[in-house]
């Protein structure tokens, strides 16, 4: 799934509350997913823990482009086959989801991207570049305007032979909120969920004004920026290119594809984006990570949602923001 930049997170722990934190970490969809969450006892954070645990692989088994046998991958097995698939609901909602995402973000965000993600990361395996001919063909196999939505029945169509859907910018926001309606769902009010750098989170922590996080600067895996920021019930993703990415002829290029050219950015860009859910979080860092600053401001601001962009130049960082990250800053580490 989608490219991911690991945010550096800080949490604290107040001794005068009457609720114990519980941190639990698994390896999920290829990174950590950490749970973090505050109860009354060790065996309801402990139960409570490994049912979200259980969840998560089931919607692992729904969205993953990586496991053959998921239901993604069986219905991209249907395309060109004339055929009407009928989706589970969750397929179905986050399917239609990706579309609307898709229009509000100018294409920008497009799952139909899967030929070109597995071309790339199958370049990447191998340490080689794709050819011109190569990255064409894929794009020949791309577009939404070749899925077929039926919204009566719930059933989707993939009109092209060879088309693969991709759920990577979208699908870990996704399951880190679905956890989190789990969890609340168990009176677990004060917890956040880590997805490989997706983060929701809902109530702060007991005594504090939120959960508190740290953010990377581009091209860095260790190195923060000199301010953090608080967030509570609030969802944050971040895209950048720090782990995945090809060298080519002195370029970088990341593994966030632009549809339109089939190729990974170039820019040196780091995306931070604060939503009110995992899914709108996760898409829209991705959409912004290919954007020009002002439509990616534009585009934030249609969802409620604030934006820092981070962009290396001339070995300084260059931030710009929406006016809302304000409220969310915390003052500068020393």
């Amino acid at each position: 799934m989608h490219f991911f930049c690991v945010l550096c997170l800080f949490f604290y722990f107040s001794a005068q509350a009457q609720v114990k934190r519980y941190t639990f970490s698994q390896p999920k969809m290829g990174s950590p997913f950490t749970i973090i969450l505050y109860a009354n006892d060790s065996t309801t954070a402990h139960i409570t823990a490994q049912q979200s645990f259980a969840l998560v692989d089931s919607l692992n088994h729904i969205f993953s482009d990586y496991d053959e046998s998921s239901e993604l991958n069986q219905l991209s097995a249907t395309a060109g086959t004339d055929s009407f698939v009928q989706v589970s609901p969750l397929l179905y909602q986050i399917i239609l989801d990706s579309k609307k995402a898709g229009q509000k973000s100018s294409g920008t965000f497009d799952i139909t991207i899967g030929p070109l993600s597995h071309l790339w990361r199958t370049a990447r395996r191998e340490k080689r570049f794709p050819t011109s001919k190569e990255i064409q063909q894929a794009k020949s196999k791309t577009g939404f305007e070749k899925v077929v939505i039926d919204t009566i029945y719930h059933r989707i169509k993939l009109t092209q032979k060879g088309m693969q859907l991709d759920l990577g910018g979208i699908a870990k926001g996704f399951i880190a909120q679905q956890v989190m309606k789990f969890l609340l769902a168990k009176n677990i009010t004060s917890a956040l969920i880590d997805a490989g750098g997706d983060i929701v989170c809902s109530n702060a922590p007991p005594q504090k004004s939120g959960w508190t996080i740290g953010i990377n600067i581009p091209e860095q895996t260790d190195e923060l920026l000199n301010k953090t920021i608080t967030l509570q019930n609030k969802s944050v993703a971040t895209s950048g290119d720090v782990y995945q990415y090809t060298i080519h002829n002195g370029k970088k290029y990341s593994h966030i594809i632009d549809l339109r050219t089939g190729y990974g950015v170039t820019f040196q860009r780091n995306v931070t984006v604060i939503a009110n859910d995992g899914a709108t979080a996760d898409w829209l860092a991705t959409a912004c990570s290919i954007l020009p600053v002002k439509k990616a401001k534009r585009l934030v601001r249609q969802y409620g949602a604030d934006v820092i962009i981070a962009t290396m130049k001339h070995q300084k960082v260059q931030m710009e923001i929406s006016p809302g990250i304000n409220s969310y800053w915390n003052k500068k580490v020393n």
